[in-house]
């Protein structure tokens, strides 16, 4: 999905380009839940928590499709993957969990693999702050799911997680639209159907199986990152991009398990 949005950035807007990820994606989910989901689905009990939620996931998603037409997928995917990490910290700043040190040392470990990947003042773009921006913005948005699964269904959260955005970059699109040709229509509608086919394989997933057993197999988004930035793109691979997401990966995992 990354990968076609970086595609697609390249000739248009990346409010035009975000606004097919979100349309496309509300269109099926819509489609499904209105089959599948109960009557009122779309009722929630803390509406501002869900607006602000999806808010959060809209500017994540322009930061990371702003910074594809500078950066390798590669770099930008791992740098996002501090996400996760980040959330052990907010957790306990924001929600007062429990935090034990070896998951506060993890947490350091993780932004130094961000700091070997962006590689500040040593010649790297100030480009690769876009995404480290996102999985802040991306960092907070996890920690505001925890929040409202206190309060409404998996189907609400699922209603409001893309449908705001698809009226929020609807409103915009006049002011920023390109004629757009029939593939790049189709790729829209491609990484719409992408992203809603993998939130719900995430959903059905984490239904029949533990979040530790599953979440270390998230990390494989970061080879399969790398391997199209190669093959499709022509990125380099350079060894701080390597070491980084390891130091990365290894702290997501060490704070999962502890979790």
């Amino acid at each position: 999905m990354d990968a076609l949005s970086k595609l697609l950035t390249g000739d248009l807007p990346v409010v035009q380009v975000v606004w097919g990820r979100y349309f496309f994606h509300t269109l099926i989910v819509m489609t499904v839940l209105a089959l599948r989901a109960k009557p009122g689905f779309w009722k929630s009990r803390r509406l501002d928590l869900q607006l602000v939620r999806a808010l959060l996931l809209c500017a994540t998603t322009f930061l990371l499709y702003a910074s594809l037409i500078h950066v390798p997928l590669a770099d930008a995917t791992a740098v996002l993957f501090f996400a996760p990490v980040l959330v052990t910290l907010l957790a306990y700043l924001v929600l007062g969990e429990s935090v034990g040190p070896r998951q506060l040392v993890a947490v350091v470990v993780g932004f130094l693999g961000v700091l070997l990947i962006i590689r500040p003042g040593f010649g790297a773009e100030a480009a690769m702050l876009i995404p480290l921006g996102a999985a802040v913005l991306l960092a907070f948005f996890y920690l505001l799911t925890r929040l409202v699964g206190r309060y409404d269904g998996a189907s609400t959260t699922l209603f409001y997680t893309t449908s705001v955005g698809a009226v929020l970059f609807s409103l915009a699109l006049p002011f920023v639209w390109e004629t757009t040709t029939l593939p790049q229509i189709g790729l829209m509608a491609a990484m719409g159907s992408l992203g809603a086919l993998g939130h719900f394989l995430l959903v059905r997933a984490f239904a029949i199986a533990p979040a530790s057993s599953l979440s270390p197999f998230l990390y494989s988004q970061i080879v399969a990152a790398a391997t199209i930035s190669v093959v499709v793109f022509g990125d380099p691979l350079q060894w701080t991009m390597i070491a980084g997401a390891g130091l990365l990966v290894g702290s997501g995992i060490y704070v999962w398990l502890r979790s």
